[in-house]
């Protein structure tokens, strides 16, 4: 979710309802500190709570000051990154390739329970090949370290995302752990939802590439699933996109909003047929201007 998971579309999504907690992009706890507070990553609203900051890390020294900071930031938790599976992370040995060292992983989680009161999340992918056994032992050395809420993306380590997920898998980590579980992967639509729930058992759901998507999905499982009473915001589509980029330009300074429109329209454009005229228009455009008049020209012609 990195150039995603930012605060124009967290707020977005608080708009839209049923949300429940929030997680940043992915940070590199080494280059933490030293992060200006004016930073796309470190961007945030009084309205983005609570929220968890995800970190990726592969030695210990860096988690001192990298919690020292994120107590001056206000986090309510910390995500430990063991499941991005990001070719860039892969010489680092951070993200789901710190899962093929178990030993540095129970080393880092217990440095960093050591060093905050902060909650501390772990998110995982099932691991390198179908071994339920072992990745149930996994999760129990997280739990055993002090994580306190689990995450698992229901895809192996090297699967794609147009890999059907495998939400079964996250059953019997449910059954083995006494914290919450969150399923995440696949999971565009109320249907999908309660299917994952139905095989997984887990305690609640992650929207990743889906709250990009379908901004107003959260409100729409709180409501149809969990049976909470969440109007929504009332806007149609096309409004919500153009709310979309209210936000890009009232959080970010100018040189960083037309890439994060791009990222986003790639994966909005989906609930428009033709949307890929909108996407490519979008996407082709040098300026913010130009892009916004490109997208007001798409939805003229789609109202016409």
């Amino acid at each position: 979710m990195v150039g995603l998971s930012h605060s124009a579309l967290r707020t977005l999504t608080l708009e839209e309802g049923g949300v429940g907690l929030l997680f940043t992009e992915m940070l590199a706890a080494r280059k933490l500190p030293e992060e200006s507070s004016n930073s796309p990553f470190l961007m945030r609203s009084e309205c983005e709570f609570p929220l968890f900051y995800q970190l990726f890390l592969t030695d210990t020294e860096v988690i001192g000051p990298a919690i020292d900071r994120l107590q001056r930031l206000n986090a309510q938790g910390i995500d430990l990154n063991l499941g991005c599976p990001a070719p860039q992370l892969r010489r680092l040995g951070a993200g789901v390739f710190l899962t093929n060292d178990p030993d540095r992983v129970r080393q880092l989680v217990a440095t960093l329970r050591k060093s905050t009161s902060l909650p501390v999340s772990a998110k995982i992918r099932l691991g390198e090949s179908p071994d339920k056994e072992k990745l149930v032992d996994f999760c129990r050395m997280l739990e055993g370290e002090g994580v306190d809420l689990l995450t698992v993306h229901a895809r192996m380590n090297s699967e794609k995302f147009c890999r059907k997920p495998r939400w079964d898998w996250i059953a019997p980590i449910k059954s083995a752990l006494g914290i919450p579980v969150i399923a995440n992967g696949g999971i565009f639509s109320v249907a999908d939802a309660l299917n994952c729930l139905q095989l997984s058992g887990a305690d609640g759901l992650m929207l990743g590439r889906a709250a990009a998507c379908h901004p107003w999905l959260f409100a729409d499982i709180a409501r149809e699933v969990y049976g909470y009473a969440e109007p929504g915001s009332g806007r149609d589509r096309q409004k919500v996109y153009f709310r979309f980029t209210e936000l890009l330009q009232k959080r970010f300074a100018p040189e960083r909003r037309l890439g994060r429109l791009k990222q986003f329209t790639h994966y909005y454009a989906e609930n428009f047929q033709f949307g890929h005229h909108l996407a490519i228009g979008v996407q082709k455009s040098n300026t913010l201007n130009m892009a916004l008049e490109r997208a007001a020209e798409f939805f003229q012609q789609l109202n016409s």
